[in-house]
């Protein structure tokens, strides 16, 4: 166990935090997560409001621990999302990909800690001047969606947490104990972890999706869709149709339909390797193996520790 502002905000064990990665982060994996002491999260971004509905009480059955919910704010039925968010009495919410000061207020009217996502320190700040609790400082070694500024894990979390008081959360390329250390010694409380998770039992995600990540080498995901929504994509003939277009210049509206609709739904949930949308970050090169999340969050605890110990922090 350990101790600190996040652990203490969330009523965690452990700082770990599962991203709530859309296709990948279902109730199992979230109470799969939280049972082990850290904060899972149900990723809505992918799921009609009757089937967070559903995840949401599956979660509550599964575990009698702290999990929450992703919000990515783009979603067009957020309101719905979030009635049925405060109406099944979950309490924590991690909000991106929007302004922060829209749903922020009224989630914590009910009580709901609110954690944001930022790219930059500048983003930090508006979330903090919103009310947020915490913030999640993402690099642009991140799968999902992403920051245009293309700023480092290691460059962006030491410059967050020196803007903001409240407490800041590290991810993008994290994937390991080391790694977990390395962010707490640049100022991060926590660590969000989203790749390595898409590698177990538990994620929501085709077989077809997590071999193809398992398969993954240094340089196979490119941050992509930088008119849109920026994510890294693994390279895949989806990835090259994306690449020719942006090439030579294409717009907004020449990507929108070539992204056309339910794109990472046929890649990541379906199995469509070839005209999918594979999302994941940059870490993924760094993992082989499919593993229960419980052994993946112990590791990455024990790890972690132990890196600790051997630098006296």
């Amino acid at each position: 166990m350990m101790k600190n502002r996040i652990t203490e905000l969330f009523g965690t064990e452990i700082p770990i935090i599962q991203a709530g990665m859309i296709w990948n982060s279902g109730w199992r994996l979230a109470s799969a997560v939280a049972n082990a002491g850290g904060l899972g999260l149900i990723g809505a971004g992918s799921m009609y409001p009757e089937v967070l509905r559903e995840h949401i009480l599956k979660c509550q059955k599964a575990t009698n621990k702290p999990f929450g919910v992703n919000l990515p704010m783009l979603y067009p039925d957020i309101d719905k999302h979030i009635n049925s968010i405060i109406e099944l009495g979950v309490k924590i919410v991690f909000t991106s990909a929007g302004n922060p000061a829209t749903w922020t207020g009224k989630l914590k009217d009910h009580g709901i800690t609110v954690v944001h996502v930022v790219s930059s320190s500048k983003f930090a700040k508006k979330a903090e001047d919103s009310g947020c609790n915490a913030v999640v400082a993402e690099g642009f070694e991140a799968g999902g969606h992403n920051g245009r500024e293309e700023t480092t894990t290691l460059v962006l979390v030491p410059m967050v947490a020196d803007a903001v008081k409240i407490p800041v959360i590290a991810a993008g390329g994290i994937g390991s104990g080391r790694a977990i250390a390395a962010v707490m010694a640049l100022g991060a409380e926590g660590a969000q972890i989203g790749s390595r998770f898409v590698l177990s039992h538990e994620s929501s995600s085709h077989i077809n999706f997590k071999n193809a990540v398992a398969e993954t080498k240094e340089g196979d995901t490119v941050l992509s869709l930088k008119k849109l929504n920026p994510v890294r994509l693994v390279k895949n003939k989806f990835y090259e149709q994306v690449k020719e277009a942006e090439d030579r210049g294409a717009d907004t509206a020449e990507l929108k339909e070539i992204l056309g609709r339910a794109r990472a739904k046929k890649g990541m949930f379906e199995g469509d390797l070839d005209e999918g949308e594979l999302e994941i970050g940059q870490v993924a090169a760094a993992f082989k193996d499919i593993r229960p999340a419980a052994e993946i969050v112990r590791e990455l605890w024990e790890e972690c520790l132990e890196v600790r110990k051997k630098l006296c922090i």
